[in-house]
This record gives structure tokens, C-alpha cells and sequence, in this order.
């Protein structure tokens, strides 16, 4: 007995320690640790914290590197450096055939997103990529936000309604999850998508146990005794979205009717995103992951950065007030006593309504919907600041610490100030390089629904700022933070908000007599 634990002990403290060996090198010379590396465990310590601490520690090893990369390990992570300056994700987002998702990526990630996009590269990558493109065209955009989006939000309304008229608790990240849910239903699958259908609540089990798997080296022991209703997620994941294509099929298959018929009767969109897929991949299955990683990139992130803005500016009620001041100037004869008229692709673009992009984006800034980002290298490659590294080596950059960084975004980085992306007129939207800025990505995987996402936010906000009085609930009981608490994100691989938004609403035109 004392033999295999010896043994045990032996073999984890190899397994350590082989994390700590590399060949990165910067100008000849090995790169530095972080703050808080220890010898043997290396970093690894850091990466079994709950997510919202792990950010928390890149921030601080960024304020104390600057724009300096430094090397990392970690016990099943292959030798990896954290990027920080501008210059180096560059060099990473414009090198897609270097810096790939790579096998690191997709065997934890296989699991919930198979082929689809967001695990595919290569071929594989660019034919569902395009198509996306062909989906995300601006003549789409402007029939969703003008035709899809308005009665959905009218539904919305009327649940906040109730819950106004019945002094009583809502979450409002529940709320934005159902809207966003919806919304993605139309107008990518042409199918009734309530948040309520059992796929949500496994997608979301699903998402959380994949953002784990990066951090946890031991989660395969873990979820081999503890992973059955984890099991279970992933087949309603894949069983839901086999169904979706099914459904897609049916209808194009048809008697008498054409494809182009069948799109044109039932979706006000010139072509929803399913009959793209298909149009594009004949694997039954790829489409039905590739459906999947659209839902989720269209539905999760647009909901929860939705839930972190309206959080923001609770805390803030100032910038709320400004917000209700410039809806009142583009839509003068709007009354609070009703839903906001006149809400537009027109009048949700920057050029009309800035200061609630300015918002939206400073959001976005601290609370990044993906806010750590991996990639591993297929060739040795130099950095723009030398250094080198091996192929097969992996690739950090977190999102939330570069928008926290006092390099990029000055000694206020910290600070939530809208007013930073607006020019000296107030009337203009300033633009951020993608580089220092890479909540979107950049270069030839920028993401395809940047535009939708930020017009989508902005006419949600609009109306629902305009008609409703929001005041969050910070009472334990009622699932609140407490008084000078923070709201924190969930571990996932995009950026819930831990617990959800809870908030009592009051209808603004009877808090305004």
C-alpha cells in the first residue's frame, strides 16, 4: 500500500513539475513567472480557484507586467505564455493557420460543441464561417431589429408588467436569457425557442462543467464518478440540436416548394441561418453542431453582457439618467406612460443614439463575454517582442485583465466611465484598436455578429430603460449580494453573473408623478 502511494505522490509531482520545463524562450533568455508561482505546483494552485478569482489574479499579474508576456504552468496545459501587449495579439488573431483552437481546445470542449465553429479549423472552420456570413448580411440586420425583434420584446414587456403591477422579484438575466433565446429561435431556426425548453438548462449545466475542464487537471476522475447528470446535458444538447436540423430538413423537403419558398413564407429574414448550414455542409451532424455553437454565441453572450450593462448602471444611476436624456432628444414625443415608439435599425446605430453604444461598449470593457482565450501553435513562431515558441505551445490572453489595463486604458482602467468612447462633441463613438480591445476578436475570426450584438443591446436597453424603474435587490434572502457586495460571474465558458440579476421593476411613468 505504501508502495502505490509512494508511487502516486512520485508520478503527480512528475506531472507537476513537467509543466515547469520548456523551451519558450525571449531573446535567448527563459521568460519570467507571474506573481504567486510556486515551486512545483507552478500556477496550478491559481487555476483550481473558482473562475472569478482566476481573473482576478491575471488582472494583478498584468498590472504588475504591463505589456511584458510572461510563462505560465500548469499540470495538463502544454507550455504556455500570457500575452498582454496589443502588438501580440495581433500577431496571434491575423495568423489563423498558426494559432489554431488546436487538440488542447477541442478535447474538453468536444463534448458540448463538436465540429462546430467555435472548436472547427481549417476547411472545416471557413465553410461555416461563410455560412454565417451570408446570414449576418446588413439586409438581415435591418429586418431583425425592425420585424423579429419588436413583438419579442412586447412579450417582454408584459412580463415585466406583472411583475411591476405584483411587487414582486424578477431576474433579469432570466428575462434577457428568454429574450435572446427567442430571438435566435426566429430568426436563425424559424422555431418557437422558449429559455424554458430542458436544452437551456443543459447547455448551461454543459457550458459550465467545459469552463471547468481548463481550469481543473483533474476533471476527468472527477467527472468519471461524479459526471452522470453531466452525461445527460450533452445528450440533450446533441439530441436538441439534431432536432433543429430535422425540422429544417422537413421543410425544405416539402411537396411543391422550393427552399427559397419555404424561407420567404415563414421567416421575415432574406434567409435564416439553418437553411444556410445546409445549404453549405452536407453532414447532417456538423450542421447540427454548427447550430449549436450559433445558438450559443447569439443567445448566452448578448444575454449576459445585456445583464451586466443593466447591472452597471444600477450601480451607477447617473449614466441612466443621461441614457433617458438622450432617448428623449431622438424621440421627442415618446411618453413614459407607454412602450418607446419609433425604435429602429435606424435609430439604434451609433450615429443616432451614442452614448448608449458608449455604454454598451464600456460593458463589454470590463465584462467581456469571453473573457480568457486559448490557442495553440501548429509551427515555431516569434512574437513581435521575441519571444519564441515551440510548436505545440499554447497561447493565453484574457480579455478581462487587458480591459482592465492601466497601459491601454490609463490609471482609471478600473473605473466604469462611458463617457471614454465618446469624442469631444459627445456625438461620436470613438473605436478602440481590436488589438487592445479583442472582445470581438479580430482578423479572420472576428465575430460575425458584433453589428447584431450591439444594435440588439441598444434597442433592448432603450426601450426597457425608458419604460421601466429598476432597483436591485441586494437582500441575501432574495438572492441579493448584500449591501456593498459585488456581483461576481460563474464559472462557464462565457460570463453569467453568479446567482443572476434579481430586481423589483416599477413602471418609470408612476415613479415619475
Amino acid at each position: 500500500m505504501y508502495v502505490i502511494i509512494v508511487c502516486f505522490t512520485l508520478a503527480v509531482a512528475l506531472w507537476f513539475l513537467q509543466g515547469q520545463r520548456s523551451a519558450i524562450r525571449q531573446h535567448g533568455k527563459r521568460l519570467p513567472r507571474p506573481p504567486g508561482t510556486l515551486p512545483l505546483a507552478g500556477n496550478g494552485l491559481w487555476f483550481l480557484q473558482p473562475r472569478h478569482r482566476l481573473l482576478d489574479w491575471f488582472v494583478g499579474a498584468n498590472h504588475q507586467t504591463g505589456f511584458s508576456t510572461f510563462e505560465i504552468s500548469v499540470p495538463s496545459l502544454p507550455p504556455a505564455v500570457v500575452i498582454s501587449d496589443p502588438k501580440n495579439v495581433e500577431h496571434v488573431l491575423k495568423n489563423n493557420d498558426i494559432f489554431i483552437k488546436g487538440s488542447f481546445f477541442r478535447s474538453r470542449s468536444w463534448d458540448l460543441f463538436g465540429n462546430g465553429i467555435i472548436n472547427a479549423d481549417g476547411e472545416l472552420w471557413k465553410v461555416q464561417r461563410k455560412a454565417g456570413l451570408r446570414f449576418f448580411s446588413n439586409a438581415n440586420l435591418k429586418t431583425f431589429i425592425d420585424a423579429a425583434l419588436p413583438p419579442i420584446l412586447d412579450d417582454t414587456e408584459r412580463s415585466l408588467d406583472e411583475a411591476a403591477n405584483g411587487h414582486y422579484v424578477v431576474d433579469m438575466q432570466d428575462v434577457f436569457i428568454e429574450l435572446t433565446t427567442r430571438l435566435m429561435g426566429k430568426m436563425a431556426y424559424d422555431m418557437d425557442m422558449p429559455a424554458s425548453l430542458p436544452f437551456s438548462k443543459a447547455f448551461d449545466l454543459a457550458s459550465g462543467a467545459i469552463g471547468d475542464r481548463f481550469q481543473n487537471p483533474f476533471w476527468r476522475i472527477r467527472e468519471f464518478i461524479l459526471g452522470a447528470p453531466l452525461r445527460i446535458a450533452f445528450f440533450e444538447v446533441k439530441r436538441f440540436g439534431n432536432s433543429i436540423v430535422s425540422s429544417a430538413v422537413g421543410k425544405r423537403a416539402k411537396p411543391n416548394i422550393t427552399k427559397d419558398q419555404s424561407v420567404k413564407e415563414t421567416d421575415p429574414l432574406q434567409d435564416n441561418l439553418i437553411n444556410s448550414l445546409l445549404d453549405h455542409i452536407p453532414d447532417h451532424q456538423v450542421v447540427a453542431d454548427a447550430a449549436m455553437n450559433y445558438l450559443s454565441a447569439g443567445r448566452d453572450t448578448t444575454a449576459q453582457s445585456l445583464t451586466w450593462t443593466l447591472y452597471l448602471l444600477l450601480r451607477h444611476p447617473r449614466y441612466q439618467d443621461s441614457l433617458l436624456e438622450e432617448i428623449a432628444r431622438i424621440l421627442p414625443s415618446a411618453s413614459r406612460s407607454s412602450s418607446l415608439p419609433g425604435i429602429t435599425y435606424d435609430t439604434v446605430l451609433p450615429s443616432s443614439l451614442p452614448y448608449a453604444h458608449s455604454i454598451f461598449t464600456e460593458t463589454l470593457r470590463l465584462y467581456p463575454p469571453v473573457p480568457f482565450e486559448l490557442k495553440e501553435c501548429t509551427v515555431p513562431t516569434t512574437f513581435p517582442d521575441g519571444t519564441w515558441l515551440p510548436e505545440g505551445s499554447a497561447v493565453i490572453w484574457v480579455p478581462w485583465a487587458m480591459g482592465r489595463s492601466r497601459r491601454i486604458w490609463g490609471v482609471d482602467s478600473e473605473l466604469f466611465k462611458p463617457e471614454r468612447w465618446l469624442g469631444p462633441s459627445g456625438s461620436i463613438v470613438l473605436q478602440k484598436s481590436a488589438f487592445e480591445f479583442p472582445v470581438f476578436n479580430a482578423g479572420p475570426r472576428s465575430c460575425l455578429g458584433k453589428k447584431l450584438a450591439e444594435l440588439l443591446a441598444v434597442a433592448v436597453l432603450a426601450r426597457l430603460i425608458w419604460r421601466y424603474d429598476f432597483s436591485e435587490v441586494l437582500e441575501n434572502k432574495e438572492g441579493g449580494c448584500g449591501v456593498g457586495g459585488e456581483r461576481k460571474s460563474q464559472n462557464s465558458l462565457t460570463l453569467p453573473m453568479e446567482g443572476g440579476l434579481p430586481v423589483r421593476v416599477k413602471l418609470r411613468a408612476e415613479v415619475e408623478r
